[in-house]
């Protein structure tokens, strides 16, 4: 007896026999699947004689490999076929971690850059990010990343932080002048955790020294015992909670009792000449020589303003160019009592304007 050629008229094809895995679960990257997965085996053709292992199977927990083989044996032939799955279905889990501590107080105040790391017990890590956070300023800002593991899992997680770069908005800085003293005047905005006031030279022989450190609701300090006519320059320094910082310089000449204008100033108009108050007095005399006297007044107040050109013992005068020192005494009493206390000072001013 023998098999007349396939597809021969009254002889149908004998099908080769096959042994084909289905496997019903999704997929994720990799060939990892992320879900369960269910195998079932299409045996052909039927009337096998035994069949070992080719259950439905199904894997349900996550799985480095899971082996299934299915054994089928017909009257002249056995096939043996095999598949391994792997299934993750865990995200990672994700460390975040900042390049750097917070600046100050917990705020960071320029760029900084955020890592994400993972860990994945099953199928590993793949890729984690990085980001770099540099503004706006924001009291609750945060940094966005993700972890992907090798089958295909993703986990996000995110940083959050106070980011401040801007300095803080300080005002002007002024300087009033006193006797030996300085008055001096800021304003400073509400962000501002403190302020610094240095003074050069400083004391004692010191190149610089703080004289005043406190808080934005500190708005002026007066320095005492400074030099007439020695030059100073004070610096006041704001910082914020975020530690960025302010600065606004001044100078300043150190006065006595003739406090403008400054020993040794250059004026472009005629000066308004003002000195300390002396208590009690009830007019002052101001001289003015360039030299010899050539201008003399009584005001009442503690300030004359300088004409620009005036009549002195019947001569005529007029503001020129160069330097010209002054002096004031304080009178007492009736002013034809001619009652005059001593010298309160004298100081100089250059006239530079028009001559």
């Amino acid at each position: 007896m023998f098999l007349l050629p396939a597809g021969a008229s009254g002889h149908p094809r004998v099908p080769a026999a096959s042994v084909t895995p289905i496997i019903y679960g999704t997929q994720g990257a990799n060939g990892w699947y992320v879900t369960n997965a269910t195998i079932n085996w299409v045996i052909e053709p039927l009337g096998y004689l035994s069949s070992e292992g080719c259950d439905a199977r199904t894997v349900a927990a996550d799985s480095v490999g899971t082996r299934f083989t299915c054994h089928v044996t017909w009257t002249n032939t056995e096939i043996t076929q095999s598949v391994t799955i792997t299934r993750d279905a865990t995200p990672p889990t994700v460390t975040v971690f900042p390049a750097r501590a917070p600046d100050a107080n917990g705020w960071y105040n320029h760029a900084v850059t955020v890592g994400f790391s993972g860990a994945d017990a099953t199928s590993g890590i793949e890729t984690c990010n990085q980001a770099t956070y540099a503004g706006p300023d924001n009291a609750n800002a945060s940094v966005a990343g993700a972890c992907r593991d090798r089958a295909g899992n993703l986990t996000a997680a995110s940083f959050a932080l106070k980011y401040d770069a801007t300095p803080p908005a300080l005002g002007a800085l002024s300087v009033k002048a006193g006797n030996r003293k300085a008055h001096l005047r800021w304003k400073a905005p509400d962000d501002v955790s403190s302020v610094t006031l240095v003074r050069a030279p400083g004391l004692k022989g010191a190149a610089e020294t703080v004289v005043f450190r406190g808080t934005a609701a500190a708005k002026g300090y007066t320095d005492r015992g400074l030099r007439p006519g020695r030059d100073y320059v004070y610096r006041l320094t704001a910082t914020d909670a975020a530690g960025n910082v302010s600065q606004k310089t001044r100078d300043f000449r150190g006065r006595g009792p003739l406090l403008y204008p400054a020993p040794g100033e250059r004026v472009a108009r005629p000066p308004l000449l003002v000195w300390d108050a002396v208590r009690g007095a009830s007019y002052y005399n101001v001289v003015l020589v360039r030299g010899h006297r050539v201008y003399s007044a009584w005001p009442l107040r503690a300030r004359l303003q300088l004409p620009r050109s005036w009549t002195y013992h019947g001569r005529r005068y007029k503001l020129r160019r160069g330097t010209y020192r002054w002096f004031v005494w304080p009178g007492r009493g009736p002013f034809s009592a001619g009652r005059y206390g001593n010298l309160l000072d004298g100081s100089t001013f250059t006239f530079g304007g028009p001559g």
